[in-house]
């Protein structure tokens, strides 16, 4: 019973992400700027370590969403170059980690907690951070909603990205950031390659999540990373079939 409480512990949890992440990846990947959650993910983790190093605890999440704000800030000011703006998000997702790698290097347990920042082992999540990440999701996608149908330029596009860096703040403490941005655009992805709504990508991307804690599980592998490789292999699988059959 306790193994059954703790896989289902980790797929609600990557459920949650799911719901929020890929409707930000539809329209990330339709602004044709992907690499924006790798880059503003990162910069995160740069707050993140940053606490970290300084041994400040009580300021992570400060100092997480802080990091998190400025990269958002960033990609949005980068959008007045739209011909130079991937090559930016790319520049700004290298700087975050370069960074983030430097700071954990001043730390005993570097290595491990630079580890964690790219996948922690979503199995061992405490059921009280799922119920908090879903409350704050659901009043994001509310605000989201909002924002979306009463705002107009510049500021749809401010309050989204500032959205967007709330969300990041809690998911990549959470996930880290390759699982953040597996969820973000695998299903997202799927589901405009198939050109099916939001709930697709939701029914799609939870299945497999599914199967990823499973398969974490029987065969002992850290479920992270799990959930990066089936959410990276169904969407390539995908894209390729969508290849083959196109006319």
């Amino acid at each position: 019973m306790q193994i059954m409480d703790v896989l289902l512990t980790a797929f609600l949890l990557s459920v949650v992400l799911v719901g929020i992440h890929a409707y930000f990846g539809r329209v990330i990947i339709q602004k044709g700027i992907v690499f924006t959650d790798l880059a503003v993910g990162q910069m995160a983790g740069t707050g993140l370590a940053l606490s970290l190093l300084l041994s400040q605890e009580s300021y992570t999440y400060s100092l997480t969403l802080l990091f998190a704000l400025l990269g958002a800030l960033f990609v949005y000011l980068s959008e007045r170059l739209k011909a130079f703006q991937e090559a930016f998000i790319g520049l700004l997702y290298a700087f975050g980690i370069s960074s983030t790698y430097l700071l954990l290097s001043k730390n005993p347990h570097g290595a491990e907690e630079f580890l964690k920042l790219s996948a922690s082992d979503i199995l061992f999540t405490p059921k009280a951070e799922v119920l908090k990440a879903g409350i704050l999701y659901a009043f994001i996608g509310f605000l989201l909603y909002l924002s979306q149908k009463k705002l107009r330029e510049p500021y749809k596009s401010i309050t989204f990205y500032f959205l967007f860096a709330l969300t990041l703040t809690s998911s990549v403490r959470l996930a880290g950031v390759l699982v953040v941005f597996a969820l973000l655009l695998a299903p997202a992805l799927v589901s405009l390659l198939f050109e099916r709504k939001l709930l697709f990508a939701w029914l799609y991307g939870s299945i497999l999540n599914a199967w990823a804690v499973i398969f974490s599980y029987l065969w002992d592998f850290p479920t992270g990373f799990s959930v990066v490789f089936w959410q990276a292999l169904g969407a390539m699988l995908s894209f390729f079939f969508k290849i083959l059959v196109k006319p």
